[in-house]
């Protein structure tokens, strides 16, 4: 008999603990934000070693067959509330940074087209993974997708340390990359899940 799989394995409890993480890095990222070159430092390292326990926990759970029901719920609960917090902590400090105007209010679109995707696709796989037990395994264009949104996240949080100089220029070439990997990899997962789809059922 295969030996039953706990809960709290290691894969898991990164997952759990990169949810714990997300209020912190937020945390950091608002109330320090007037200090410094460290409000921005400090946020940006919490923030990219929560998305190093997204990367970690993934490889461990696959190269050690550790992967779980609960695992499968925790996993991608966890990212979503990473990004958007990310995101939503992003978006309250640039709209408080003199000069950031513009950025702020390209920002806002990236953002909702983000958290529009991700809701989007998290509740077509819920439904066709419930209807026919088919699940589409990350893509390239997801993969690629989730580097591009935690790197720049990392500079969307540090750019007011030299925007001074370049006046955001970073992070509209992040903007750009985010929104062009975003909408890829939707379209690629739409198109891979058409087949399921019966707007009859």
């Amino acid at each position: 008999m295969e030996k039953k799989k706990k809960m709290l394995n290691t894969p898991n409890t990164l997952s759990i603990l990169r949810v714990l993480l997300v209020p912190v890095f937020m945390a950091a990222a608002i109330f320090m934000r007037n200090i410094e070159i460290w409000g921005q430092v400090v946020p940006a390292a919490l923030f990219a070693l929560t998305a190093f326990t997204d990367m970690l926990d993934g490889k461990i759970a696959r190269k050690y067959n550790l992967v779980t029901d609960f695992g499968k719920f925790i996993d991608p609960l966890a990212d979503k509330f990473m990004v958007f917090g990310a995101l939503v902590s992003v978006l309250y400090v640039s709209s408080l940074t003199k000069g950031a105007e513009l950025f702020t209010g390209i920002f806002v679109w990236v953002a909702l087209i983000v958290m529009f995707r991700e809701l989007a696709i998290t509740s077509l796989r819920l439904v066709i993974s419930g209807k026919s037990g088919k699940v589409v395994a990350a893509s390239w264009w997801g993969k690629v997708k989730t580097m591009t949104q935690c790197v720049s996240i990392v500079v969307f949080m540090v750019n007011p340390i030299y925007a001074q100089y370049d006046f955001y220029i970073t992070s509209y070439v992040g903007c750009a990359a985010v929104l062009i990997t975003t909408i890829g990899s939707g379209l690629d997962y739409f198109r891979a899940y058409m087949p399921y789809i019966n707007p009859n059922d």
